[in-house]
Formats: structure tokens, C-alpha cells, sequence
């Protein structure tokens, strides 16, 4: 797609990388309208979701009476933890407040990684080990395997902030080995836009990351 799109961005109060790395992705002249939801120092779990959703959704109705063409839920995390099932009820309900065409950063990234024909992986993660857990399931359930895999285990948001592109980099290359089909790097907040074309071309294989596959998908969803 060529064509400018106007790109509704849902996103933690905290991300500083999702909106700048999906319009550098998107045609040029494209637009976003970003929404900050709030929440607290710590990363989402099971117990602080269902408040961060609610706030989620409610923030979402703005969209509705707005020239966006297409909704992107850019957290990774708050996806995938409650499963396919939770991503999939998740991306209904934006849909039903919203009455726009909605994509997941969870859901792009299993089809993301289907649409590459790939089955077995190396993944990059700032998650603690029960959210790392809950991401490789829901990647299992997508028939993707994790092969390889490395975190920087960041235990705040703050932390998380920090992570810059070249340690993103850095912790690719360490991770990755011959058996792996791509590499994923999963986390909106991780810096990726700037090193991806570069790991390609060192790796030879696909390298792909939350933001571009949820920036993929947002385009495919309006074709």
C-alpha cells in the first residue's frame, strides 16, 4: 500500500518507540493520532491487565467519530498474556467502541511470522520469566517454536526505557544460531527501526520485531 493512512496508536503512557518506528514504516505522508494509556512502574501481569484493558478500551472510543483509518493496540504484553483467545476478544471489543478495522501487536506478530513460512525461532524479550512463559505459549499455539531465546529480564518500566537499539542488537546476535528460521524481537517498547535492515544482512535470514510486524498488519488490514 502507497496510499497516506491516518493510524489511531494505543500505546503505555510509558512507550517512547512505538508510534516513531511505525510512521517511519508507513507510507509517506501518513499521520497518527496516539493514545497514551496509564499505568503504573511495573510490567503488566495477569494481576494488573484487566485494569490497564478497561482503561484501554475507554480510551479507545475517541477513535470512533475520527477520520482514523485503522487501529493499532501497541502493547505486545498486554496481548498476549491472556492468551489467543483473550488477544482475539481484546481486538473485538476496540473493534465493536472504535468502528474502525483494529490490529494487535500480539496477533501481528504470530501472522507476521507465519506470512515468513517460518517454524523455528530465536526470540528477544525485556520480559520477566512468567511473562516470557505466557509469550512462548502463545507463540506455540501459532505452530511458532522458540529455539533460542534471550531476555533482559528489565523488572520496571523504567528499566525497560533504557534498553537502547545497539544492546537490542547485541543481544540478537548472541541469541541467534544456524537452526533458527528468523529472529523475533518481541516489545513495542524495544528500539528495532534502526537495526533490522542491518541484522538481515548480517544474519541472512528475517529479522522482525513488534513494531514492524504490527505496522505490516495495519496496512494489510485496510487492503
Amino acid at each position: 500500500m502507497t496510499q497516506a493512512l491516518h493510524i489511531g496508536l494505543m500505546v503505555p503512557i510509558n512507550n517512547t518507540t512505538f508510534a516513531q518506528e511505525v510512521l517511519s514504516w508507513m507510507p509517506p505522508g501518513s499521520r497518527a493520532t496516539t493514545v497514551r494509556i496509564p499505568r503504573g512502574k511495573g510490567l503488566l501481569t495477569t494481576e494488573t491487565l484487566p485494569a490497564y484493558k478497561a482503561a484501554a478500551l475507554e480510551l479507545a472510543t475517541q477513535f470512533k467519530d475520527s477520520d482514523v483509518d485503522v487501529v493499532a493496540y501497541g502493547c505486545t504484553a498486554a496481548g498476549f498474556i491472556f492468551g489467543p483467545q483473550g488477544d482475539a476478544d481484546l481486538a473485538q471489543e476496540l473493534q465493536q467502541v472504535t468502528a474502525k478495522p483494529v490490529v494487535t501487536t500480539a496477533r501481528s506478530m504470530v501472522l507476521t511470522l507465519q506470512a515468513a513460512g517460518v517454524n523455528d525461532i530465536a526470540l528477544v524479550t525485556p520480559y520477566l520469566d512468567a511473562v516470557n512463559t505466557q509469550l512462548k505459549a502463545f507463540l506455540a499455539d501459532g505452530g511458532i517454536r522458540v529455539r533460542r531465546f534471550n531476555s533482559f529480564f528489565a523488572n520496571d518500566v523504567d528499566a525497560l526505557g533504557r534498553i537502547t537499539a545497539e544492546q537490542v542488537k547485541e543481544m540478537v546476535l548472541k541469541t541467534d544460531d544456524d537452526g533458527c528460521q528468523a529472529v523475533f524481537i518481541a516489545c513495542a517498547q524495544l528500539p528495532t527501526a534502526t537495526i533490522l535492515d542491518e541484522l538481515r544482512e548480517i544474519l541472512g535470514k528475517p529479522v522482525l520485531s513488534s513494531n514492524w510486524g504490527t505496522t505490516h498488519q495495519a496496512q494489510l488490514a485496510l487492503v
